[in-house]
């Protein structure tokens, strides 16, 4: 008997396509049966058209098809829903097609005729993936928000200092440099820091830290949330995508927070970014983050 998907699996939403019946009636039922939702197409056009009407958490589509194929079909999914996992499936593999599907960006590579087993773990493995870039596109949202609040309060109050000080020539430099602020698609300021969203980077005075993906997460979930203590349940439920007891979370979560202070150390971060709330969790330092912002 087939078991259960993961609870974080239930509302996953999976696109099958194939223009042979029987493999999508096949790969369909294997995934109905564990709990997935579950549409199909028979064609590149019938998927763009479902594609468009509603959102798919993963897409297994067949490479050779009439009309869009499935490399094709992969470089436009990523440009409607760029954080769905692509798996893409094939009866006649090759290296070079494997390596094209990689460099677009597709989650996985399965040689037809996979076993059920071999669907269903990909698919776990590529609803995860979808669902931690989604979850990584909204922090950066929050923050990129936060961002905006932040500078657009800072305004005022240089522009109420300007004007009590009756300093013309003070105003019109603030308001040079704010005109210079960078955009935050690029890169964002943490204080000292600037965080590169793209590629799981971040910079103390120019100088790069690379961090992995769960470091990356945790720091920006902080900075999401500045001004409140965030228990270790939520980190892991929210970073890492699954749900602990306390106990069990602080474990998970106490090697990220070291690795990442020893980071930021080597980098020459004085303060500590991340404090330990004993007994509830982590916060970020409110005055390490805040350290040189006002330049």
């Amino acid at each position: 008997m087939d078991s259960l998907i993961n609870a974080n699996e239930e509302a996953a939403h999976v696109l099958v396509v194939d223009d042979e019946g029987a493999i999508r009636y096949s790969v369909s039922k294997t995934l109905q049966r564990v709990g997935y939702r579950v549409n199909e197409a028979s064609s590149g056009e019938e998927a763009i058209d479902l594609i468009n009407a509603q959102h798919f958490d993963v897409v297994l589509t067949d490479i050779r098809m009439p009309g869009i194929d499935g490399v094709e079909l992969l470089r436009r999914i990523k440009e409607l829903i760029p954080d769905s996992s692509v798996i893409l499936m094939t009866g006649f593999a090759s290296l070079g097609t494997a390596i094209e599907a990689l460099r677009l960006g597709a989650h996985d590579y399965l040689i037809k005729p996979s076993s059920s087993q071999d669907i269903k773990h990909s698919v776990s493995e590529g609803v995860k993936r979808s669902r931690n870039l989604s979850r990584r596109r909204n922090l950066l949202k929050v923050i990129q928000s936060n961002l905006s609040e932040l500078q657009a309060n800072q305004k005022r109050v240089e522009q109420s200092s300007a004007y009590e000080e009756g300093s013309r020539e003070f105003a019109a430099e603030m308001q040079a440099d704010e005109m210079s602020v960078p955009e935050t698609t690029g890169s964002m300021e943490l204080g000292m820091l600037t965080v590169f969203p793209g590629r799981y980077q971040i910079a103390v005075d120019e100088k790069p830290i690379d961090l992995t993906p769960t470091e990356f997460d945790l720091l920006l979930y902080l900075a999401a949330h500045q001004g409140r203590v965030v228990s270790c349940h939520e980190l892991v439920r929210e970073v890492r995508g699954y749900t602990v007891g306390e106990t069990e979370a602080r474990e998970v979560i106490r090697p990220h927070v070291s690795n990442l202070r020893r980071k930021l150390k080597t980098a020459g971060l004085e303060q500590d970014l991340i404090v330990n709330v004993r007994g509830i969790g982590y916060r970020l330092n409110e005055r390490a983050a805040s350290n040189g912002a006002d330049g």
